[in-house]
């Protein structure tokens, strides 16, 4: 795989180039060598069904409708079946259905059981009707000749992608679909960027699951947008498969596509857009591989650590080799790469260290008892700050000189030990025996009680002394 990751970024593009001009002298060379024809799209009564009269679907390889209804009963649609890397990973390359074939559109979808529809264009391109719409607006359901289609749910994951969950209904049966619209594929032309296309397939797949129907994909025409997505897609099975090799020839897969899908891959600009994308599919396919996978085998591990340490059930003790524990802390695991893998080990290990809140250690051991492992830490004796006397705590100012008769304004600064008949101001003075009485055990504390407030004394006589 390394070997054809280095072969492909080695491949200017003037070499790219060249490989297309073979491609498209190769197909007429191949195509008559398979005696390859469009004999049933260019009848009469199917030249009105096909959207470009130039592109019409070979003999050999097209979609045989066989469910009839009363608003159609030809067995026509300008659709292709194509082959995948395996015999369950089949495709089916269709042009957007035009308002004559909107019927056998619902029609091949039904008789096909597809699960998963991958949509390369927008409806309206330049002006130009390039799809019909064959689903209803969000919410609401549109009929499409005995066919009941409900678009149950519409969600936009981010700026090139729709994502519709269809539901249809033919004879009182139901079923379900997703639909894939991506936005950002110009007609002609290819998106600026791969990580767009290639996160579209890997979403498809995975609805897709293991489900053996066809996937059904389609563009305007039906074969230059829609044959890039098949080559990505049967590039990719083969990767996951095993079956590439270091001399895989894209040019032969897109000739292979060819001659099933009349046209394509359209132009050079598409054809080396699955170099630029099979470039980058193969390095984040070798960067996940490069990363090491978690497990809870070291979890495991200490659990055993744990079940062999020595215990002596007469007196719960144990031995001191192996004394050790996180105390309410859980262990977090090394730092690895974010990703499901990752969470479900995560949230595995963090599921095994649960233990019943017995006591504030995670090492219990089998069949002891739900006491402690470890002794319970003595609290030392509080003592008081200060030794207990009739000396007040707080140091109190004292006036420096006798208080006047009067006065009107003063301060603040201590309590006079003969205010006790004054009770408009809080006492912030006290001895130690009261404190262990109103008090929090241990001396002081912040739970302290108020005690009734005592009131202010008188200012000082400097402040009221007449300046003579």
């Amino acid at each position: 795989m390394e070997a054809l990751l280095s072969t492909l970024k080695a491949q200017d593009p003037e070499t790219v180039d060249q490989e297309y001009y073979v491609l498209r002298s190769q197909t007429p060379l191949l195509k008559r060598e398979l005696g390859l024809t469009n004999d049933v799209g260019a009848l009469k009564e199917n030249i009105k069904r096909n959207r470009y009269k130039d592109i019409l679907p070979y003999d050999q390889s097209r979609v045989v409708l066989s469910l009839p209804t009363a608003d159609s009963s030809s067995d026509y649609i300008n659709a292709s079946l194509i082959k995948g890397a395996s015999e369950d990973r089949g495709y089916v390359a269709c042009q957007g259905p035009i308002s004559s074939t909107l019927t056998d559109f619902w029609r091949m979808i039904w008789e096909l059981h597809i699960k998963v529809i991958v949509m390369a264009c927008r409806e309206v391109e330049m002006g130009k009707r390039k799809c019909e719409c064959y689903w209803g607006v969000a919410h609401q359901s549109a009929a499409f000749g005995p066919f009941t289609v409900t678009n149950q749910e519409e969600t936009r994951p981010n700026e090139d992608m729709v994502i519709r969950t269809l539901s249809v209904t033919f004879q009182q049966e139901s079923r379900s679909l997703v639909q894939y619209q991506f936005l950002s594929w110009p007609d002609h032309d290819v998106p600026y960027d791969t990580s767009g296309v290639l996160d579209l397939l890997e979403r498809a797949r995975i609805s897709r699951g293991a489900d053996t129907s066809p996937l059904l994909i389609h563009c305007s025409a039906g074969c230059g947008r829609t044959g890039v997505i098949c080559a990505l897609d049967y590039i990719h099975d083969l990767l996951v498969t095993k079956q590439i090799t270091a001399h895989l020839s894209i040019l032969k897969v897109v000739l292979d596509l060819r001659m099933q899908r009349p046209s394509a891959v359209q132009t050079k600009e598409q054809y080396q857009f699955i170099f630029t994308a099979v470039v980058s599919m193969l390095e984040h396919f070798l960067q996940a591989l490069r990363q090491p996978v978690y497990s809870n085998q070291p979890e495991v591990k200490t659990k055993e650590k744990r079940r062999s340490t020595p215990v002596n059930r007469s007196s719960q003790q144990v031995t001191m080799n192996d004394t050790y524990a996180v105390v309410n802390k859980s262990k977090q695991p090394p730092p690895g790469p974010a990703g499901p893998i990752y969470s479900s080990v995560a949230s595995s290990a963090a599921g095994s260290r649960t233990r019943p809140a017995s006591h504030h250690y995670d090492n219990n051991l089998p069949g002891a008892s739900a006491a402690p492992l470890y002794s319970a830490v003595k609290p030392r004796d509080k003592q008081l700050s200060l030794p207990l006397s009739s000396t007040p705590i707080y140091d109190i100012a004292q006036p420096s000189s006798p208080r006047p008769s009067g006065g009107a304004d003063y301060h603040l600064a201590g309590r006079p030990s003969n205010d006790d008949d004054d009770d408009s101001y809080e006492d912030l003075s006290s001895t130690a025996s009261e404190v262990t009485n109103f008090c929090s055990p241990g001396g002081i504390g912040f739970n302290c009680r108020v005690q009734k407030p005592r009131g202010p004394r008188d200012p000082p006589a400097e402040w009221t002394r007449l300046e003579r």
